[in-house]
């Protein structure tokens, strides 16, 4: 005997394959399960099954890899939900972890599409274990761990009539478990790969060995932590991704604060984290031991906040209003937690102005002198000190919050370039935040070329100087700046005109900079504006200098056309987007017709037609195919011969795969709002 059901035959039992591919065993007249092949996954998981465990039964739900492709004799790879202590995903060869995945209520980490098809079962008790569901309008997909070692999920495709895979961990050196060790943070965008986790707080514990890649001694504190005789806070750290938690500990129905407390008040504790970001935000995770196997990731696949023990020395003098506070109010019902990263300004250059002043200087915030509003808050004219302003202020329900805030002012501060708006200061007092701008009277790029009576005041030369503007502003920001900045929404409505029309680049709030300490983007919202994102951001999370290269493939594209990357385009041979509509135009020879027409009489065929080619260079599916900035600006010179243009992504035939599930990928993770830049945030 090589199987058996385990079940005795009796009388009305039956045997049913059913529409989800579970084999089940029915007995009597009420047709109850007995036995079922869902309960036994080998390699592969299908919606409907579960991945966990059952505390009462001691049933555990994991996959085993196949000893080969063609052999499905169990292989040396298993990927488990551990349960030892807050639940994580491990990925082991034998006993040796490969790879691992926090558990936060985005169950598969940085696969952030799945994540909302995912039927949640948790109580301490009987069981933790989570069942993938099938949505109505979704593709059938599955996850198998392959017998070399990696979890595939795959998408089937109606017209190939095959298993697409479309997301596989590990795929990077950053999920290699704990490649970094201690209190170091896994970059995949830094040529460095490790960083400790705060330079300035953490080094290597040994030098050398760090200089030349070997990172297995982690990262030590620079000042340790005095129990006895300190008085211990707080630093936050934000999108990234929760150590190993095999040797923490766990309270779901705690607040954050409750959780701070309890960290403090155990001499162990080392860090505390909020362990459920989707669902009620409470919850309390501490760790005890070395923080390890950590690395960077954006909020919308799993990133994280963690709050990490200092010594008093290490928390800036902030820290002695908020020493004060805390013995103030400790014998009370309340708590002050202590975030002194929130409110250190000590790496930004930029004049503080008093909220009188600002005040004074749009009188009173007057509603004549409001340009504009969005989800961020308003935005003010003024005057101050005889030169005109704009000023961006932050309401107090707004989504972009303390650290969206410190990150435009970072960035900003640190950039000059005549093709990025200036930050001329900010404000920073009790619940206000307000930045102040220079002035821009001609407003933003989206409100002309998308405006009929407008576009016709932006004839080809003028357009074709913003493009070239907007160019070298992002080359500045990749390649020439202190910082490589990666700006994530680049966009028409981020786009604003000087009275000569030069373009400024604007709003800096999710940008990403690669020097030293990183400040994330609000972890409170997802990041994005849909028509202008990357496919292998959209869909994988993935961003480099080539998502700020295809953004601006979409811009060059709107700019000539007049039209919105996320309007459908009816032509007479298909229905597209503005990218597919571009290139098939292009694949006819016909480029010319996706000018606008206000351009018939002004514009240069020969730069019509090399832009339209270089924005469809930087929309291509495959980030490696797509140029760089400096590549970008030479070509539109005329300096350098055009590669062969390969198929764009987001092409919206049924033929491309992407368009078979981007749809559902998009309504998770990016935002719709598409407000204009007189608002200054268009987010």
């Amino acid at each position: 005997m090589v199987w058996s059901s385990n079940t005795t035959a009796s009388q009305n039992t039956t045997v049913e394959l059913v529409d989800t591919g579970n084999l089940v065993v029915l007995k009597g007249s009420l047709k109850r399960v007995v036995w079922q092949s869902f309960d036994y996954p080998t390699d592969t998981i299908l919606p409907g099954m579960k991945f966990g465990r059952d505390y009462l039964t001691g049933k555990e739900w994991y996959l085993s890899s196949w000893k080969t492709t063609t052999d499905p004799d169990p292989g040396e790879f298993s990927w488990h939900l551990d349960t030892n202590s807050y639940p994580q995903n491990l990925l082991q060869q034998g006993r040796l972890v490969k790879f691992r995945g926090p558990w936060n209520s985005l169950l598969f980490i940085r696969d952030s599409t799945l994540n909302r098809n995912v039927s949640f079962i948790y109580n301490n008790e009987s069981a933790v274990a989570f069942s993938p569901i099938l949505g109505n309008n979704s593709a059938l997909w599955r996850f198998t761990l392959t017998s070399y070692g990696i979890i595939e999920r795959s998408v089937w495709s109606e017209n190939g009539q095959q298993w697409q895979v479309i997301f596989a961990l590990p795929k990077d050196i950053c999920d290699t478990y704990n490649i970094c060790s201690a209190y170091a943070s896994c970059r995949i965008e830094d040529s460095r790969t490790c960083a400790c986790l705060d330079e300035t707080r953490f080094v290597p514990r040994n030098k050398k060995d760090w200089e030349i890649a070997d990172w297995t001694g982690g990262c030590v504190r620079r000042t340790p932590l005095d129990y006895k005789n300190g008085f211990d806070g707080f630093i936050k750290y934000s999108n990234v991704k929760l150590p190993d938690t095999r040797t923490s500990w766990f309270n779901r129905s705690m607040t954050v604060d409750e959780c701070a407390v309890k960290c403090l008040e155990n001499c162990s504790c080392v860090a505390y984290a909020n362990t459920d970001i989707i669902f009620t935000g409470r919850g309390c995770l501490l760790w005890f031991n070395d923080l390890q196997d950590m690395r960077d990731v954006s909020k919308s696949n799993g990133g994280q906040d963690i709050f990490v023990r200092m010594a008093s020395s290490e928390l800036g003098f902030f820290f002695t209003w908020s020493r004060y506070a805390w013995r103030k109010r400790r014998n009370a019902k309340g708590w002050v937690q202590l975030r002194a990263c929130e409110s250190r300004v000590e790496d930004i250059q930029l004049p503080l102005f008093s909220f009188t002043q600002i005040a004074n200087a749009t009188a009173s915030f007057s509603a004549d002198n409001k340009l504009g509003e969005g989800g961020f808050g308003s935005v003010y004219k003024g005057v101050l000190e005889g030169q005109e302003i704009a000023v961006k202020r932050l309401s107090k329900t707004s989504t972009q919050g303390v650290d969206e805030f410190k990150n435009e002012v970072i960035c900003i501060s640190k950039l000059q370039h005549r093709n990025l708006v200036k930050l001329l200061g900010c404000c920073i007092q009790e619940d206000e935040k307000l930045l102040i701008y220079e002035y821009m009277p001609n407003k933003s790029l989206d409100s002309f070329i998308f405006d009929r009576s407008q576009r016709m005041l932006l004839d080809w030369m003028k357009r074709f100087n913003i493009i070239n503007g907007i160019a070298r502003g992002l080359l500045y920001l990749h390649q020439d700046s202190r910082l490589r900045i990666i700006h994530r929404d680049l966009k028409a409505s981020n786009i604003l005109l000087d009275q000569d029309m030069n373009p400024k680049i604007l709003d800096f709030g999710l940008a990403r900079y690669f020097e030293g300490n990183e400040t994330h983007a609000n972890t409170k919202r997802v990041m994005g504006t849909y028509g202008y994102m990357s496919p292998e951001y959209a869909i994988q999370g993935i961003f480099s200098i080539k998502s700020d290269v295809f953004s601006f493939g979409v811009l060059m594209l709107e700019i000539v056309s007049g039209q919105r990357s996320s309007n459908l385009i009816v032509h007479s041979q298909h229905e597209n987007n503005l990218i597919g509509h571009a290139w098939s135009l292009y694949k006819e020879g016909r480029s010319m017709e996706l000018i606008d027409a206000s351009l018939a009489e002004s514009c240069c065929p020969f730069e019509v037609l090399r832009t339209i080619e270089v924005g469809l260079l930087c929309v291509q599916q495959n980030a490696r195919d797509r140029p760089n900035m400096s590549c970008v600006v030479k070509m539109l010179g005329g300096e350098d011969a055009l590669p062969q243009i390969k198929q764009p992504a987001f092409f919206m035939e049924s033929e491309l795969l992407v368009s078979d599930f981007a749809p559902s990928t998009y309504n998770q993770t990016v935002s719709n709002n598409e407000l204009t830049i007189t608002e200054l945030d268009a987010r």
